[in-house]
């Protein structure tokens, strides 16, 4: 019996799970992934991993569409384990991203997460403020949209009586 209920809660435990990661980047895309270095490697020698095939995690911090095509700048952010861009305030640097159909800047919009799979075209020098920067440039092949999370407190509520709460 203690058995069966163990082997019961496991295979639940695993469809919550798989339903979890489900959503992200395809299985597809995923596979097509052959880069396997760091952003910070990527940035310093984009040009190197022309042709590559990369998933990265980041924040639009400019959208520029016209026509048929758009043009992401993207702030690079680790990856979680359900390859979600983490909530922190590290980053390697940033990239391009561009897509070939015309992507709505309504949608597509500044601070946006995305985790995005895409091949390595080179690389772009561009000023921030008076500094020369090296972009990478990347051509979306697949992109991921995260919903903003906008509650990051626990998830209860204790009150007692009337306006008071812990």
């Amino acid at each position: 019996m203690r058995k069966n209920v163990l082997c019961k809660l496991t295979v639940v435990l695993w469809m919550v799970w798989a339903i979890g990661c489900a959503g992200a980047i395809s299985k597809q895309a995923r596979s097509k992934v052959t880069y396997g270095g760091s952003f910070r490697a990527l940035q310093q020698a984009p040009d190197k991993a022309t042709g590559e095939i990369v998933m990265l995690g980041g924040k639009i911090i400019e959208v520029q569409s016209s026509g048929d095509h758009s043009e992401l700048t993207m702030l690079q952010l680790p990856l979680d384990a359900s390859r979600r861009p983490a909530h922190t305030d590290s980053s390697e640097g940033r990239f391009i991203l561009r897509s070939k159909p015309f992507l709505d800047p309504a949608i597509y919009s500044v601070g946006t997460l995305m985790t995005v799979v895409g091949q390595v075209q080179g690389s772009e020098e561009r000023l921030i403020g008076n500094l020369s920067y090296r972009y990478p440039v990347i051509i979306a092949e697949e992109i991921k949209i995260w919903p903003s999370r906008t509650d990051s407190g626990p998830g209860f509520h204790f009150g007692i009586g009337v306006g008071t709460s812990f």
